[in-house]
């Protein structure tokens, strides 16, 4: 008779990883890119630029740089900072630098899908980096497949350089376009081909793409004007080029590529300018505070989002506490708007890494207290209205309450600034599924109840608008409303619906 072996149980600490971190109930946006032209250290403004575009990605980096004969690369899993190294920038010779750093909403978390991807074929090295989903990707790359496309990896993006490919097109800027009209949902690009630069934004607009200009001889004075001493330089938020010395152009319009050479730049039209489709949760959390978006500060509307919650939903309480750093901006719209008191009474712990210890007796909502930890001598015997920017699963949400209530607050009124979140993103957010998102199948009370709250209020979809200023339509609310602005996501969410 056999018999198993018994073990006995490791004495000391237990080891944990977790995927994502304590903190990752929450939407992330896609990727960052930039474009560097004209400048003798290219790649090293683009890996800054980068840098101050990290929280639009954090899974993979990537710089591209040319001297117009000779392609260099670098591209690595991990944040920006620990993807290269002066060693590495130093190799990363040219006058032109396109860059990426990535989240993936398409495509495996591997190396074989960092960007910018760069294939050779009849018209020379291409590489490109890519802000956004295809909401047609499959349909492409089955067709493409089926006549002869072999794929090297399982990015959306992919589908692009095959396309081009494929064009028949004699000249680049022509393939270029013939490849875009083919492309639905949303894409903001950064395409470098020999000693030419081009940066693309969909029909649509959903998400953003900015350009400027810098002095090409480092150290000289900025410039007020375009010279011939000028470098052109691309980014997805205006933060990046306060960071590098560069002055804001102009937004890269939807439907518009905008090609750079030695002669200057020029603006063509590859399609005609369609019914806009801003991202409206770049200004509700994505975009960086300090950054303009869509031709408005992201401070501002933040700001009034917190006003307006404010007026909307009221609370009989003492002190208004963000949850950081989603909420902080509108926590201080909120406090100036309603008179109470704003207060940092939760602290943030902004180094805690992917794996860590934790102790074998279980500790009640250990992974949330890791990253947050109630000041006490706030929160004591106070009634606190607690803001957020959006509540995705409730998850962590409902933890968060529960640390403001342990340390001493006597009740917790939650205000979210914006309205429930109803529908995933097929645009270039990671959203979790519908069933999923707890707004989708609870009403507000029954989150409340969930959440342990004494009240819970989200902003409107009319105060959300006004907020940033929408007067004509021009945002994309899918994820409040269920309706999407292309028709394929729109069958395919109402094919969902009725299963």
């Amino acid at each position: 008779m056999s018999t198993r072996p018994s073990y006995r149980k490791p004495a000391g600490p237990v080891f944990k990883t977790i995927k994502g971190n304590a903190m990752d109930d929450k939407f992330h946006d896609e990727c960052g890119i930039v474009g560097v032209y004209g400048h003798p250290e290219a790649a090293k403004l683009a890996y800054l630029s980068l840098y101050a575009q990290q929280h639009r990605g954090q899974e993979s980096a990537g710089i591209v740089s040319s001297n117009g004969k000779k392609i260099c690369h670098h591209k690595g899993m991990g944040q920006v900072a620990d993807v290269f190294s002066e060693n590495t920038l130093k190799r990363l010779r040219g006058w032109v630098a396109i860059g990426h750093t990535r989240y993936s909403t398409a495509g495996d978390t591997v190396l074989l899908n960092a960007q910018p991807l760069t294939a050779s074929f009849n018209r020379g090295l291409v590489s490109i980096a890519h802000n956004g989903n295809l909401t047609n990707a499959r349909q492409l790359r089955k067709t493409l497949e089926d006549g002869g496309s072999i794929f090297q990896t399982t990015s959306d993006t992919e589908v692009i350089l095959h396309l081009i490919a494929r064009s028949k097109k004699k000249d680049f800027p022509d393939a270029l376009a013939e490849s875009l009209l083919q492309l639905e949902g949303a894409y903001s690009l950064v395409v470098l081909h020999q000693d030419h630069l081009y940066a693309v934004r969909d029909p649509r607009g959903f998400r953003p793409l900015v350009m400027g200009i810098l002095p090409r001889i480092p150290g000289q004075a900025s410039l007020p004007e375009l010279t011939a001493d000028s470098a052109f330089v691309f980014a997805s938020e205006t933060c990046a080029f306060d960071l590098i010395g560069a002055q804001t152009i102009c937004e890269v319009q939807p439907g518009e590529i905008v090609q750079v050479n030695s002669e200057g730049y020029r603006v063509t039209r590859f399609a005609p300018e369609n019914q806009h489709s801003f991202c409206i949760f770049e200004h509700v959390y994505f975009a960086r505070p300090d950054s303009m978006i869509f031709g408005r500060s992201v401070h501002s509307s933040r700001d009034n989002l917190g006003r307006r919650l404010a007026r909307e939903a009221p609370a009989d309480a003492d002190i208004v506490v963000p949850v950081p750093d989603s909420g902080v901006a509108a926590a201080v719209g909120y406090s100036a708007e309603s008179g109470l008191p704003f207060h940092f009474a939760l602290i943030r712990n902004h180094y805690v890494g992917r794996t860590f210890i934790e102790p074998e007796q279980s500790i009640r909502d250990f992974g949330v207290k890791l990253k947050l930890n109630p000041v006490r001598s706030i929160l004591e015997g106070k009634r606190v209205v607690l803001v957020d920017d959006s509540i995705v699963r409730g998850t962590t949400s409902r933890k968060i309450v529960r640390i403001v209530r342990e340390g001493g607050a006597s009740e917790v009124h939650v205000r979210i600034s914006c309205p429930p979140t109803i529908s995933p993103c097929f645009y270039g957010i990671d959203t979790p599924t519908q069933k999923e998102l707890i707004a989708s199948s609870h009403n507000v009370e029954e989150i409340r109840q969930y959440l342990e709250a004494d009240s819970l209020v989200y902003l409107s979809l009319e105060g959300l608008l006004a907020s940033v200023g929408d007067d004509k339509g021009e945002f994309c609310t899918a994820c409040y409303t269920g309706n999407y602005p292309t028709k394929l996501v729109q069958l395919q969410a109402e094919a969902n619906q009725r299963r």
